[in-house]
C-alpha cells in the first residue's frame, strides 16, 4: 500500500504532461470535454440506480438508531465544501500540494453573557431562591432554586485550515495545463517532454516490480480489518440490508450499466475487455484506493487492453480524480438509509438535491480509502439530515469502501476504452499515429488488415486496425522495402522498388536496398 502511494504523485504528473504534450490544441480540447461530459453523465446514472435501490428494498426498517453522544464538532456548510473544492483545484504552493489540501476549519466559540442580578457587595448572585420545604422544627429539607444566568452564546468561527493528503485535483490541473503548453511550445518543450516521457516509463517498471510483493500486502489488510470488528455477527444482522443494498447497487451499475454502455458505443465485447483489468480490480478490492490503483490500472490498460499511451495517460488520472461512480451510489443510499431510520419522508425536490449533491460531492472525494464518509457531510447537510447517523454506516463502511473502489476503478477503465474509440480518427491524423511497422492478418473478403505499430513503439488500439487501401502509397511502398511485404493482391498494379537507370547514372548513387538517392 506504502510503495504504491509513493507512485501516485510522479506517475500521474509525467502520465499528465506527456500525454497532453503529444497531443494537438484541438485533439486535446475535444478529448477533454467528451471525457468530463462522460464522466458526469456515469456518476449521475449511479446516482439514480442508488436511489431506486434504496427506495425499492428500503433497508432503514431493520436498521435501529443507537443512542451516541455529540462528538463536539461543528457541522461543515455545502457553501464551504464547495469553496474548498473551487480553492484546491489551484492550489497556492504547489509543494505544499504534495501532501497537504485546503480545508476549512470550524471552531466553536462560547461568549457568556452577563448575569441577570447582583448583589449589594458586587458579587455576582447566579441563583435565587425561590420557596423551600421545612419539617417542624423549621429546619429547610428541600429548596427549589432558579438559574438567573442566562446561556451563553455559542458561536462557530470558520478560518483556514489544511488537512492532510496529497491534493490530487490541483495536481492535476496544473499538470494537463502544463502539458497542453509544453505541445504548443513545439521544439522549445521537447526535453521537459522527454524526461516526462522517460519518468513515465520508469514508473511504471517499478509498478512492476511492486507487484511481486502485493499478494501479502492483500492478506495483512483485509485480515486486520475484520479483526478490528468487536462483534461480526450482531453487525451484520443490524446493517445487513444496507450492505445489500449497496452491494446489489454496485453490481447493477458495474457489471450491467457500465458494460453495456461500453459496448453499445464500441460494438467490442465487454468481457473481454473487463478481463484485461482484473489484475486492477483484485488490488482495488484490497486496498480501496483508486489513486493507489492507478499505476496497476495504467499497466493493465497498456499491456493487456492495447490502448493508445497518450488516451491512457490524460483520461485515466483525470477520471481517478473525478470519476467516482461508486462512491456517488454509496452516498444517495447512504443518505435515504439515515433519513429512513430516522422516519424522515423526503419529497421529490430533496430527491433531487440528494441526486445533484452525490454527484458533486464524490468528484471532490480524496481518491482515499473511506474518502466518502468525509463528502457523506455535504449530502446530509443539504436536505437536513443529522450527520451525527453516520456512526450508523461506519462498522461496515470499511467493507463497501472495497466495492465502490473496484466500481470506480471499472468506471475508469471502460472511460479510457470508449474515449480510445470515439477518438481514434484525432489520433490517426498526428503524425506519430501513421503505422510502420505491420503484421498481417486475414479479414473478410480477402482484405487484408493491418495491427500496427506507431512511431512510439505501442501498440495501437483493435479499434486502430485499418485497411490497406486506407495508408498512404509511400507508407506501403515504405513497408515493401523494409519488411519485405509483397501487397500486390492488395491493389491492382504492385508497388515495385524503383530501379536505377542508365541514364541518370552520372546523376545517382544506388544504395544497399537498391533505392535511388541523388548525389
Amino acid at each position: 500500500m506504502r510503495m504504491l502511494k509513493m507512485l501516485i504523485l510522479p506517475l500521474v504528473v509525467s502520465s499528465l504532461m506527456s500525454g497532453l504534450a503529444a497531443l494537438d490544441a484541438k485533439c486535446s480540447s475535444r478529448l477533454g470535454l467528451i471525457t468530463v461530459s462522460y464522466y458526469l453523465w456515469t456518476t449521475f446514472v449511479a446516482v439514480i440506480v442508488g436511489i431506486i435501490m434504496v427506495s425499492i428494498i428500503h433497508p432503514g426498517g431493520a436498521a435501529q438508531k443507537e443512542d451516541s453522544e455529540d462528538s463536539g464538532k461543528p457541522i461543515m456548510s455545502s457553501a464551504d465544501a464547495l469553496l474548498d473544492l473551487i480553492r484546491n483545484m489551484f492550489p497556492s504552493n504547489l509543494v505544499q500540494a504534495t501532501f497537504q489540501q485546503y480545508r476549512t476549519s470550524s471552531e466553536y466559540i462560547v461568549k457568556p453573557k452577563p448575569t441577570v442580578s447582583q448583589s449589594q457587595s458586587e458579587l455576582t448572585s447566579r441563583r435565587m431562591l425561590i420557596y423551600g420545604i421545612q419539617d417542624d422544627n423549621g429546619t429547610d429539607i428541600q429548596n427549589f432554586a432558579l438559574d438567573l444566568t442566562p446561556p451563553p452564546d455559542v458561536l462557530i468561527r470558520t478560518r483556514e485550515g489544511t488537512s492532510d493528503g496529497m491534493n490530487v485535483l490541483g495536481i492535476v490541473i496544473f499538470s494537463a495545463t502544463m502539458g497542453i503548453m509544453l505541445g504548443r511550445m513545439g521544439p522549445n518543450g521537447s526535453a521537459l517532454v522527454n524526461f516526462c516521457q522517460s519518468l513515465n516509463e520508469a514508473v511504471l517498471k517499478i509498478v512492476a516490480i511492486v507487484i511481486w510483493y502485493f499478494p501479502f500486502g492483500i492478506v495483512f489488510l483485509v485480515a486486520g480489518k475484520i479483526l478490528e470488528m468487536s462483534d461480526p455477527s450482531a453487525m451484520g444482522k443490524k446493517l445487513g440490508f444496507y450492505a445489500v443494498t449497496v452491494v446489489f447497487g454496485l453490481v447493477l451499475h458495474g457489471l450491467f450499466i457500465l458494460p453495456a454502455m461500453y459496448f453499445f458505443i464500441t460494438k467490442k465485447s465487454p468481457i473481454v475487455y473487463i478481463r484485461g483489468i482484473l489484475q486492477a480490480l483484485l488490488i482495488a478490492l484490497a486496498t480501496s484506493s483508486s489513486s493507489a490503483t492507478l499505476p496497476i490500472t495504467f499497466k493493465c490498460l497498456l499491456e493487456n487492453n492495447h490502448i493508445d499511451r497518450r488516451i491512457i495517460r490524460f483520461v485515466l488520472p483525470v477520471g481517478a480524480t473525478i470519476n467516482m461512480d461508486g462512491t456517488a451510489l454509496y452516498e444517495a443510499v447512504a443518505a435515504i438509509f439515515i433519513a429512513q431510520v430516522n422516519n424522515y419522508e423526503l419529497d421529490f425536490g430533496q430527491i433531487i438535491t440528494i441526486s445533484i449533491t452525490a454527484t458533486a460531492a464524490s468528484i471532490g472525494a480524496a481518491g482515499i480509502p473511506q474518502a466518502g464518509l468525509v463528502t457523506m457531510v455535504i449530502v446530509l447537510t443539504s436536505v437536513g439530515l443529522p450527520t451525527d447517523d453516520i456512526t450508523l454506516i461506519i462498522a461496515v463502511d470499511w467493507a463497501l469502501d472495497r466495492f465502490r473502489t473496484m466500481v470506480n476503478v471499472m468506471g475508469d477503465a471502460l472511460a479510457t476504452g470508449i474515449m480510445a474509440h470515439i477518438c481514434r480518427k484525432d489520433f490517426m491524423k498526428e503524425g506519430d499515429g501513421v503505422p510502420l511497422m505491420c503484421e498481417m492478418k486475414p479479414a473478410t473478403n480477402a482484405t487484408p488488415l493491418m495491427n500496427c505499430h506507431n512511431n512510439n513503439g505501442n501498440y495501437c488500439s483493435p479499434s486502430s486496425v485499418v485497411k490497406l487501401e486506407d495508408v498512404p502509397p509511400e507508407v506501403v511502398q515504405l513497408m515493401q522495402l523494409e519488411e519485405g511485404i509483397r501487397l500486390s493482391t492488395a491493389r491492382k498494379k504492385p508497388l515495385i522498388p524503383p530501379k536505377h537507370t542508365k541514364k541518370n547514372k552520372e546523376h545517382c548513387m544506388i544504395d544497399m536496398n537498391g533505392l535511388e538517392t541523388n548525389v
